[in-house]
């Protein structure tokens, strides 16, 4: 394909649900046009130049949801916009200083020591849920799984009360209808913005409890954060921290523990090395993140005219960043197609890269590493059942199946 030859980039198409990476292979080709509004960016040198440039605004989802709101929304648009406020309290969606600042306050809490502390949690929740499955002779890996597991440990970190943790799954998932603006029509703005509303006022009643009886918990550790000029959250502000955790790590850690056990059930040569050597598990979750993103797409706004891989943008631009396609380089991944645990994965951007490379992305591992080790630890078989997939289609940003039926044997 020439370098003028245009790519029909359409990225809510079942084929590219189905599987991006054929499209992805003739973007890096012409690997900065323009389409469907935007600047599309698939080379991993330049989506990497523009998510460590500063200059590159993180603000624009808010900005399109509020657009959004005002074109569709018949009611409701005032408490959409106060919704939008409360976001402001989101890592993912604030340039500096404000994303600086709430950095300076997370980082004192979402530690290395403090994810090495809920390994033990996760692994016992994962043996739980694998011993159900034994039990039953296998199991949806996806709702049997790969869904539960990051609630239970996030909520246990926060050490939400038992009538609250039933209700977290569902908001969480509707609440991330906002990462997709295009998508929102006005009704799902209403019942969003009411969730938003619900999620919060529960939260608040969390905080609330912890400031008059802290403990070890997720939320009395935010509580107690201090950044060095003594600065804190407010109630309100670390109650949208609170939803913001689970929105930006319940199902980016369910589709990355759905992608890496799929990408083992289809090597199975490398199954067997995991199964032989459970050590292996951190390797296979970053080629996991690396073969198949959880995080495909995400987008940046340009704050003044730049030049992106040779081309010239201009100031107020949307710029759409192919992370998937970027972990599939093969300027940078020899043989980016095959799956292979001896790889060593590290320059992946799976979790970003920069200022906002994922806070999370440490915890998202751990649990997929728990679940993977205990799985194959404990099975001597693992197999899909049937030859099907149906990946998920409410977002068209992340990559995750909707079931994964598995059958299972116990090990001897």
């Amino acid at each position: 394909m020439s370098a003028g030859t245009a790519v029909r980039f359409n990225p809510f198409s079942a084929a590219f649900r189905d599987d991006p990476y054929p499209l992805y292979q003739q973007l890096r080709e012409r690997p900065v046009h323009k389409t469907l509004g935007m600047w599309v960016v698939s080379r991993h040198a330049d989506v990497r130049a523009v998510l460590q440039d500063r200059t590159f605004s993180s603000e624009l989802i808010p900005q399109l949801v509020s657009r959004q709101a005002e074109r569709v929304a018949h009611e409701g648009v005032e408490r959409i916009q106060r919704v939008l406020r409360l976001g402001r309290a989101s890592l993912v969606f604030t340039d500096n200083p404000g994303h600086a600042r709430l950095r300076g306050l997370v980082n004192r809490v979402f530690t290395a020591r403090a994810v090495a502390a809920l390994r033990p949690r996760a692994e016992a929740i994962s043996g739980r849920l694998v011993e159900r499955a034994l039990a039953d002779g296998g199991m949806d890996a996806i709702e049997g799984l790969a869904a539960p597991l990051p609630v239970e440990v996030l909520s246990d970190w926060m050490a939400l009360p038992g009538e609250l943790r039933n209700q977290v799954g569902p908001w969480t998932h509707a609440i991330r209808h906002l990462l997709e603006p295009g998508l929102l029509r006005g009704t799902v703005l209403a019942r969003v913005a009411g969730v938003v509303e619900e999620f919060a006022q529960a939260l608040r009643e969390v905080v609330t409890l912890r400031r008059a009886r802290p403990g070890t918990d997720l939320v009395s550790s935010l509580l107690a954060a201090r950044t060095a000029r003594g600065d804190r959250f407010g109630d309100e502000e670390l109650a949208f921290v609170c939803i913001m955790c689970f929105v930006a790590g319940n199902e980016t850690t369910r589709s990355l523990i759905g992608n890496t056990l799929l990408a083992l059930l289809r090597h199975p040569e490398q199954a067997q090395r995991l199964r032989r050597k459970p050590g292996l598990a951190p390797a296979a979750v970053a080629e996991a993140l690396r073969y198949d993103s959880p995080l495909q797409l995400t987008k940046r706004l340009t704050t003044r005219e730049t030049e992106i891989g040779g081309v010239r943008v201009g100031a107020g631009e949307q710029v759409l960043l192919c992370l998937g396609s970027a972990n599939r380089d093969p300027a940078v991944f020899a043989g980016p197609d095959v799956f292979d645990l001896a790889r060593g994965a590290r320059a992946h951007l799976a979790f970003g890269h920069g200022m906002h490379g994922c806070l999370g992305g440490a915890l998202a591992t751990m649990q997929a590493e728990s679940a993977l080790t205990c799985l194959y630890q404990r099975t001597e078989h693992v197999e899909r059942e049937g030859d099907a997939l149906a990946w998920q289609d409410h977002s068209f940003i992340i990559r995750g199946l909707k079931h994964l039926p598995v059958s299972l044997r116990g090990a001897r």
